[in-house]
Order: structure tokens, then C-alpha cells, then sequence
């Protein structure tokens, strides 16, 4: 039993979820709605997410924002941060406007679920209400903006202690670092753990969403997967080919330099892994070895356009699968949160999904979304991973060619 729990553990998360997914989509199918006792381990995995999904976020925002300095970022960071800001902003746009337009999931229901429309604030409300009057008030309700605004503050409140001219300060910057670290590992831990029992959840959620709705959640699947691929091809060749001949830099011979990066991402559907032959292809696309050894680790741990797009695309599926209008001002926040979770969350184990959890929270749509999509999630994966090496390897091309013109 053991061996076999040892072997079972061994397997990539990736081959889990999706083979979960297919036996649910074929008990489903096969048995209709008899297969809604299996209907408790789906929920399970879904508050199982929603108690783990706001720590983890809160805690790697943290020590992201804390591990850098702040007071002494400097021209190239401030840049470089702008330049992730814009992109992940305009992938966010891109997923919600190709969503809207081909409307995935809008012939699709959820069983026993109703969602009322959220009281439409007006603008400057949004923007008090990043600002909590109460820390621990904003985590019991969930609120993801006043979670974030929070989040960034204190590490950056750490990073200048850490960074401080002052003994002392340093002292408690870094104790309270290695609180947050501690605290970090301990919540990775407890993730690790639901990602475990995830396949079988997953299968629950699928043999329900199945039984009840057919050939019709294999049709919203597809059209869901196909809006997000289209929303990478447009993000590639306007917004990333733009920054790039805005630059000067010429867009074919730069696809083509970087194309062992992007494709090791595509296969491996990880940025970290990939970092050092990103390094190298940022370096033979002409990058300086300065720029890219600073820009490439930065861009892999802040930047996150592939993910950016996913929860623009995803945010309307879930609106459309239980018939919510959403309004110009949830829009707005739907950028303005996409934009912020790019930050720190890219090292997170099923950082979209687990991300994706406490978005749908905040907008009370159901969290059965979430395993609806981890179906597809391998798919999703690979080309957000490659989109997001790409942005990286393209910005710090950006950020060099600017230092270029700057000295000349």
C-alpha cells in the first residue's frame, strides 16, 4: 500500500487532474444524473481550495514584494515593472473583450447553483475599498483588493527595514522575513496536500458537471480553450511584436533567436525551469548579459501574462455559465486584480487555479468553475507558461534597448 501511495505521488499533477477529469467525464456520460452521490468529494476539493487559495496568495505576494529593494530598485526595475504592469493589464483586456465577444459557456448551466449580480460600486468606492479599515475583516470576507493592497504593503515595509541603514531594523526585517518565509512553507505544505487529493475531486466535479449537462460542457471546454489560444496569438503579434518594433529590435529574427525559451516553456509548462535557457536566448537576441541576469529572474517570479489572460477568459466563462451581467466597473476590478496576482504568484503549484479560486470567492460565482477548467488546465498551461517567457524575454529587450538610447 505504501509502494503504491509512493508511486501514486510520484506522478505529475498534470497527468493527475487530466486523467481525474476524463473517468469523470466518461462515468458521467455513461451514468447521467445517478452519479450525484459522488457529489461531496467535488465540494470538498472546492472549500479545500477556497481555505488554502488566500493564504498562499497573501504570503507569496509578501515575500515577492519583500525581496526586492525597494529604495534601491533602481532606472531598470522601475522599467521593468512598468513594462509588466502594461502587458499584463493589456492580457487581461484581451481575455475579457475575446470572451465577451465568442461568449464560451453561455449554453451551459450549473446544477442547483443561483448567483445574485453584485451591488455595482461606483468608482471611487472601488478604489476605498483597496483600502481596508479592518486587516482581519478584509480576510474573512475575502476581499482580494484590500488582501492585495495589504500584501504589497508590508513587504514593502519589510524590504526597507531589510535594507535599512539601521542595525536594529535590519534585524527585525529579517526576522520578520523568516516569519513569512516559515509561514509560506507551512501553507505550500498544506497545498501540496489538497493538490494530492485534487484528481479525485476533480473526477467528482467532472462526473456531476457531465451526467448533468452532456456534449454540451465538451463544447464550452473547447470554445473556452480556443478563446484563450486566440487571445495568446493576439497578445504575441500586437503587443508583444509592438514593443518590440517600437524598440527597434527586428520581431522575426527575435521569435526566431528565442525559440528554444519559449518552446522548452511550452512543453515543460514552467517558467522557473526554463529561466536558464531563457537567459541564453534573451542573450542571443542581443540582450546584455546585465540586463538579462537581472530582467529574466525578476520577469519569472512578477510577470505573468499567460495567467493574466487565462482569468480574463475564465471571469467571463463563469459569468456565462450561471447567467451574470457584469458590469463596467467589475471589469475594471477584473484588471486591476488579474494585473495584481501576477505578482509572486507564478511559483505557486497550480498557481491558476488556486488564484482562479479566490477571484470567482470575490465575485460569488461558484467555485465548480475551478474544476471545470482544471480539465483543460494542462492545455491552458503549456501556452501561458511559453507566453509568459516570452513577455519576460521581450521586456528585458525592451528595457536594454531603452538603457541603449539613454547612453547614446
Amino acid at each position: 500500500m505504501k509502494s503504491l501511495w509512493n508511486r501514486y505521488k510520484k506522478i505529475p499533477f498534470v497527468v493527475k487532474i487530466s486523467t481525474g477529469f476524463v473517468l469523470g467525464a466518461i462515468v458521467g456520460i455513461v451514468f447521467g444524473t445517478n452519479v450525484s452521490f459522488l457529489s461531496p468529494l467535488g465540494t470538498l476539493l472546492l472549500n479545500l481550495f477556497s481555505l488554502v487559495g488566500i493564504p498562499v496568495i497573501f504570503l507569496t505576494v509578501v515575500l515577492a514584494v519583500n525581496q526586492m529593494n525597494v529604495t534601491q530598485l533602481g532606472r531598470i526595475g522601475g522599467k521593468l515593472i512598468l513594462y509588466y504592469a502594461v502587458t499584463t493589464a493589456a492580457a487581461v483586456l484581451i481575455g475579457l473583450s475575446l470572451a465577451l465577444w465568442f461568449a464560451p459557456g453561455s449554453n451551459m448551466t450549473l446544477p442547483n447553483v443561483t448567483v445574485d449580480k453584485p451591488i455595482t460600486p461606483q468608482f471611487s468606492d472601488v478604489l476605498l475599498q483597496i483600502v481596508p479599515k479592518n486587516i482581519f475583516a478584509a480576510f474573512t470576507a475575502g476581499d482580494l483588493m484590500a488582501i492585495l493592497f495589504v500584501a504589497v504593503i508590508i513587504g514593502m515595509a519589510i524590504s526597507v527595514m531589510k535594507f535599512s541603514s539601521d542595525k536594529q531594523m535590519v534585524e527585525y526585517g529579517t526576522l520578520l522575513d523568516k516569519i513569512v518565509t516559515a509561514l509560506n512553507v507551512v501553507f505550500f505544505k498544506i497545498l501540496n496536500g489538497v493538490l494530492l487529493y485534487a484528481p479525485i475531486g476533480i473526477f467528482a466535479v467532472s462526473a456531476n458537471l457531465f451526467g448533468s449537462q452532456g456534449v454540451e460542457t465538451f463544447k464550452a471546454l473547447l470554445t473556452f480553450t480556443a478563446v484563450f489560444y486566440l487571445g495568446l496569438i493576439i497578445l504575441w503579434v500586437f503587443v508583444y511584436a509592438g514593443f518590440l518594433k517600437f524598440f527597434g529590435t527586428p520581431v522575426v529574427n527575435f521569435f526566431k533567436q528565442t525559440k528554444d525559451a519559449y518552446s522548452t516553456a511550452f512543453f515543460t509548462s514552467s517558467s522557473i525551469a526554463s529561466l536558464p535557457l531563457a537567459i541564453e536566448a534573451a542573450k542571443k537576441a542581443g540582450v546584455s548579459e546585465k540586463t538579462a541576469n537581472f530582467a529574466l529572474p525578476l520577469g519569472a517570479v512578477f510577470n505573468s501574462d499567460g495567467g493574466a489572460l487565462r482569468m480574463g477568459v475564465s471571469i467571463v466563462f463563469a459569468a456565462n455559465i450561471t447567467n451574470l451581467n457584469l458590469s463596467a466597473s467589475d471589469f475594471f476590478m477584473i484588471i486591476v486584480i488579474g494585473t495584481l496576482l501576477s505578482i509572486g504568484t507564478s511559483g505557486v503549484p497550480a498557481a491558476g487555479l488556486v488564484t482562479l479560486s479566490a477571484v470567482l470567492t470575490m465575485f460569488g460565482l461558484p467555485l465548480e468553475i475551478v474544476a471545470l477548467i482544471a480539465g483543460v488546465d494542462a492545455i491552458i498551461g503549456m501556452g501561458g507558461t511559453a507566453s509568459n517567457v516570452v513577455g519576460d524575454i521581450v521586456g528585458a529587450a525592451v528595457v536594454d534597448r531603452s538603457e541603449e538610447k539613454k547612453l547614446a
